[in-house]
């Protein structure tokens, strides 16, 4: 199985690439630009893999060969079985630089082996009560690194801290760093009713839907699972818990919320890291850029549902909410069906069942648009300079790497990596490579460009394309990745 890597920088763009023992039709000159390049060589373990020789004519492409057959859990084997090639390799992996001509080998460090008994840097679980009855869970590791960077994850829709356990105990061995669960979300769901039934008990009420009632309770008059709220719960979030500005990291609705955010408080941003972020959010005009269309819809996502919402979110949701569903869509977005989805699924499936998922899915669903788009966003954050890294996956089937392009084409100084075989979530699927690149970045940012960026500042490859062969170690065997 192949994984390309595809990095862009400013200065040499992306022509295609070329595998010279196939036929010559098949190469994309789609942009003028080229770089010269040289052959390549693939090592697994230190022996040559002679493979077809790759002659690329873009700035990065990485052959990626999966090592072993994984132990997966009941979900994990509906994603089915892939063949893959052997590579056998129990080595520790450093990050180093191995040169051999026309060949360099970068070593990336692999995740915390438990079973080595290296259980990484601690998660520790917290609780953080914004407003009365806002209740938000976050996570965070770290918290001993108290001269490092701060950093801070936002999930992608219908997903939490969770998501990001890979990167909390890993980068947590060198920066602070923090994930939180958006209000309606993971577990900041309400603890109360926002609209309870008038004539049921409160045992009663734990077994049916939370917000399908008739009267709103005084402290969710005006709530509404929006942008806006998001954007307002990461700015005390940042204001009161870390205190400090912080880097930030957004996959899906999370980037798009990183971006939002982002444009309204540059003083509280060093810096946003954007994994196939939605470049849209919300259905309904916001009332206050558009007040006069706004009136035109007389439900917009606060509590309590109208009747009609109702009816048809308990249908919506019967399909929503069935693990057979969920599966599904995990299958979508995961392209490398490999990767252990247990957590994730049980992580989903036991929000699904909280008595407030309904209601809260239906209030976000129909929540105004923000009063910025993604591109005005990214145009504050341009005008502020904010310093913005991009990482695609290649084979997502929702957020496809052509959005990322196009950010890249609007801001042309932001790093650029497209990540394949990886879907929609590239951190969970490829932590080691996108933990290593947002490494990288951070560094470079903290000493004021003296360290080069990952891949990308490095002369000789950026004027030859020099092939590189990133390897990390997974359950004991080692992965390659070519470039």
């Amino acid at each position: 199985m192949e994984l390309l890597f595809s990095c862009y920088s400013e200065r040499c763009y992306p022509v295609g690439y070329l595998n010279l023992n196939s036929t010559e039709k098949n190469l994309n000159l789609s942009r003028s630009k080229f770089c010269p390049t040289r052959k390549s060589r693939v090592v697994y373990n230190g022996v040559n893999d002679k493979r077809d020789t790759l002659r690329f004519l873009d700035l990065g492409h990485l052959h990626y060969s999966k090592n072993k057959k994984f132990k997966r859990g009941e979900v994990s084997k509906l994603f089915g079985s892939i063949n893959s090639d052997v590579v056998v390799g129990n080595e520790d992996v450093r990050n180093v630089l191995e040169k051999d001509e026309s060949y360099t080998k970068v070593l990336v460090p692999g995740l915390p082996d438990e079973s080595t008994g290296d259980h990484g840097s601690a998660v520790t679980s917290c609780s953080w009560e914004w407003k009365p009855k806002f209740n938000v869970h976050y996570e965070r590791s770290g918290s001993e690194n108290v001269n490092s960077p701060p950093v801070l994850f936002l999930p992608g829709f219908g997903v939490g801290s969770f998501h990001y356990e890979k990167q909390l105990k890993d980068l947590g061995r060198e920066y602070r760093v923090w994930a939180v669960d958006f209000l309606g979300q993971g577990m900041s769901l309400p603890v109360e009713d926002p609209a309870p039934l008038a004539n049921e008990s409160s045992s009663k009420q734990m077994d049916l839907m939370w917000g399908f009632g008739e009267r709103t309770e005084p402290w969710a008059s005006d709530l509404v699972y929006s942008i806006d709220l998001w954007k307002d719960q990461v700015r005390y979030f940042i204001e009161e818990v870390i205190g400090e500005p912080v880097y930030i990291v957004g996959n899906s609705l999370g980037g798009f919320v990183a971006l939002y955010f982002a444009a309204f408080n540059p003083h509280l941003v060093k810096g946003v890291t954007l994994l196939n972020a939605t470049p849209f959010w919300g259905f309904f005009p916001n009332p206050i850029r558009s007040p006069r269309l706004a009136r035109i819809f007389p439900w917009a996502g606060t509590f309590p549902l109208p009747a009609n919402v109702r009816k048809l979110t308990e249908f919506i949701w019967q399909k929503v909410s069935d693990p057979r569903s969920i599966v599904e869509v995990l299958k979508q977005v995961y392209a490398d069906h490999s990767t252990n989805i247990d957590n994730v699924f049980v992580r989903i499936l036991e929000t699904t069942e909280h008595p407030a998922a309904a209601a809260s899915f239906a209030s976000i669903m129909c929540a105004p648009k923000g009063e910025l788009s993604f591109q005005e966003a990214l145009s504050k954050c341009q005008m502020n300079e904010i310093p913005i890294c991009l990482m695609y996956g290649k084979e997502d089937p929702w957020i496809k790497p052509i959005w990322g392009l196009q950010v890249k084409r609007q801001v042309p100084e932001a790093p650029y990596y497209e990540i394949s075989p990886a879907g929609h979530c590239p951190h969970d699927e490829v932590p080691e490579v996108v933990n290593y690149l947002l490494r990288g970045w951070i560094k470079t940012l903290e000493s004021q460009g003296s360290v080069a960026l990952p891949l990308l500042d490095d002369p000789e490859f950026v004027q030859y394309g020099v092939s590189r062969d990133l390897e990390f170690v997974r359950d004991g065997s080692r992965r390659s990745v070519e470039m």
